[in-house]
């Protein structure tokens, strides 16, 4: 008869890994642990995908309080023959007056298959042992997203007491099996038992220890306590592994609700290829989070920004555009590039871009092996201006998989190729420096990124190009900006602008007014500020608030105009063929927008207006704002 309990591994005399070990073989990652959590995990998934499979491989987080009604299940269940609290804290999790986990399931997978025992001897399908008694294993998945099995450290290091439960169902014998069986890490200790002090690895198993060797739940004794423990059942033909953690770290989140909308941030971030439909239509997997049934939508990378950015450069990368990457010495194709360059508003940093070291622009080119699973987002030269971002996505060639994920760290964040020997270390610093060259290629004007809406945004254009943009000299808001000339070159005439003519003249007496008479104040522009980048309808726009501080009716137009940057300084004509800026129209400050080349506005109190300009791609664009007064009757 089968009984549920724990099971301490004492040392046997050939000695064995300690917990501590195990422990620590993710090393000290850049990432927090949900994150890693959320890399590693998804990347066992995508490895344990069934290969005749058509549907995408579902993938979710579920974070929830156990229920009063079912808590007694998980202390009566959980406590039989637990190690003291000195050895595992998982008594004490359970006396708790609430009981917190998160479970990670995948489905569509060929869950934890193969034999429960470590020492049958199986050349493939091994996932049981490899997952629950093994460490280090190599992969036996072909072009799969991990390399040894040191990943599954990161469900133990989130759990507060070292504890998970692996509920999975896999095909054995041409039939499904279901299997549960509670694992923990924590520390070695040394403890008193029959024959006197012993020393144990601080590893401990729980299922059934009937036998000479704990073994899981299997069939329907496992599907009756999952029941009990209301973990969610699988379906009659249904396979794939749920890992439960008890008493999950939040990583400092103020809550579990907090944590999971975070975690679906942190999916979108480093799974985003997977969310791309294929050549069927479909994803290659679906991702989900709840928190206490609550659902908190993963984004869609192809409407969230910066990752449509991404999205971008992966679609180029897939096109006639992208660029092969060649090694010449040893000669080796190293895998395709994809860039894309685009002008658009700062970005809002979150906590899951500011992780991957994404603030307000975005210059990072994605790298990934052929499993399509992000390893980092490699840092390229900033650009001078927050408005200006560029994406790239590079994908290693199926040849060279191997070589990318030796130069991987435990926890495949980043390519290190100093861990290698040549030619594999030549393979990937080539590579880097072939991404670097495609860089360059957007660079010009001493590493002024190349826009598709302007060269420069403007308000955070640097020093240099400031006299390219009209209208703009000068500090602070609300200013009458003027050139330093003067001059009122290309000024229709009886126009005023900002920049030209003079700023006012004063009412009262003056020279040149015949005498009773009040001299007219000619109507003139302030700028409320430098123009800068909005968004209009998904688009970047070009935006220039101003006021008109002479009292009266005035017509205001606005001069547009494209400067290219190039050796031999401004050039104020377009390109041949060049598209130009064009006035989308004027918005007033109730904020209506105005589809008008010309708009009546009426002066002197105060309020601020905004033109709406579309920038032409990949120039610097010239503002100008005319005003003159309107004849009233």
């Amino acid at each position: 008869m089968m009984k549920a309990s724990w099971f301490s591994q004492p040392f046997p005399p050939e000695g064995a890994s300690a917990a501590e070990g195990i422990r620590k073989q993710l090393g000290r990652p850049e990432l927090d642990l949900l994150t890693i959590l959320v890399r590693e995990s998804a990347q066992n998934s995508w490895d344990a995908r069934l290969p005749d499979r058509t549907e995408p491989v579902d993938y979710a987080i579920d974070v929830w309080t156990v229920s009063p009604a079912r808590a007694a299940a998980w202390r009566d269940l959980l406590s039989q023959d637990a190690p003291l609290n000195d050895h595992l804290p998982l008594r004490q999790s359970l006396s708790r007056p609430t009981i917190r986990v998160m479970a990670v399931s995948d489905r569509g997978t060929s869950g934890l298959g193969g034999p429960t025992r470590a020492d049958e001897a199986v050349a493939k399908g091994h996932d049981f042992v490899s997952f629950v008694r093994n460490v280090g294993e190599p992969r036996d998945t072909e072009l799969g997203g991990g390399t040894y099995g040191f990943g599954k450290g990161i469900f133990y290091l989130i759990s507060e007491v070292g504890t998970i439960l692996i509920h999975t169902r896999c095909r054995v014998d041409g039939g499904y099996e279901t299997r549960l069986m509670g694992c923990a890490l924590w520390k070695s200790y040394v403890a008193n038992g029959s024959g006197g002090e012993r020393r144990y690895t601080g590893r401990h198993w729980w299922g059934d220890t009937t036998g000479e060797v704990v073994e899981p739940l299997v069939g329907t004794e496992a599907d009756a306590v999952a029941h009990r423990l209301g973990l969610r059942p699988f379906g009659a033909d249904e396979t794939g592994t749920t890992i439960v953690i008890i008493d999950p770290l939040l990583e400092g989140r103020d809550s579990p609700a907090e944590a999971a909308g975070y975690l679906a941030d942190t999916i979108a971030w480093h799974l985003w290829p997977k969310m791309l439909d294929s050549s069927d239509g479909q994803p290659a997997m679906r991702f989900s989070v709840t928190c206490d049934g609550v659902a908190y939508p993963v984004p869609d990378p192809r409407e969230t920004r910066p990752l449509n950015l991404f999205v971008a450069a992966y679609e180029v990368m897939e096109g006639p555009e992208g660029k092969d990457l060649h090694c010449l010495s040893p000669k080796k194709f190293l895998g395709r590039l994809g860039l894309v360059k685009r002008t658009a508003p700062a970005l809002e940093a979150t906590t899951a871009s500011r992780m991957v070291d994404i603030e307000s622009a975005v210059h990072h080119v994605c790298l990934m092996r052929p499993a399509e699973l992000v390893v980092t987002y490699r840092p390229g030269p900033k650009s001078p201006s927050e408005y200006q971002h560029y994406a790239g996505v590079f994908r290693a060639d199926p040849a060279l998989d191997e070589t990318y994920a030796k130069a991987e760290p435990p926890t495949h964040d980043a390519w290190h190729p100093q861990s290698l020997e040549s030619p594999e270390r030549t393979y990937v610093n080539t590579t880097f420096r072939r991404i670097d060259e495609a860089l360059n290629a957007l660079f010009d004007l001493g590493g002024v990124t190349r826009g598709d809406s302007a060269r420069v945004a403007l308000g955070a254009a640097s020093t240099k190009f400031a006299s390219l943009v009209g209208g703009v000299w000068g500090t602070g808001g609300a200013t009458d900006y003027s050139r330093p000339d003067d001059a009122d070159h290309g000024k229709p005439d009886g126009v005023e602008t900002a920049s030209r003519g003079p700023a006012s003249t004063p009412s009262g007496s003056a020279e040149g007014v015949p005498p009773g008479r009040t001299a007219r104040r000619r109507p003139r522009v302030e700028y409320a500020g430098d123009p800068y980048y909005g968004e209009l309808s998904g688009a970047p726009v070009l935006i220039q608030e101003f006021r008109l501080p002479v009292p009266g009716p005035q017509q205001v137009r606005v001069g547009l105009a494209v400067a290219v940057a190039g050796p031999g300084g401004r050039e104020t004509d377009p390109p041949l063929g060049a598209a130009m800026p064009e006035l989308i129209g004027w918005e007033d400050p109730d904020g209506s927008l105005h589809e008008t080349p010309s708009h009546v506005i009426e002066g002197g109190d105060g309020s601020t207006w905004r033109a709406i300009i579309r920038p032409a791609p990949d120039t610097m664009t010239e503002v100008d704002i005319f005003t003159e007064a309107v004849q009233t009757p």
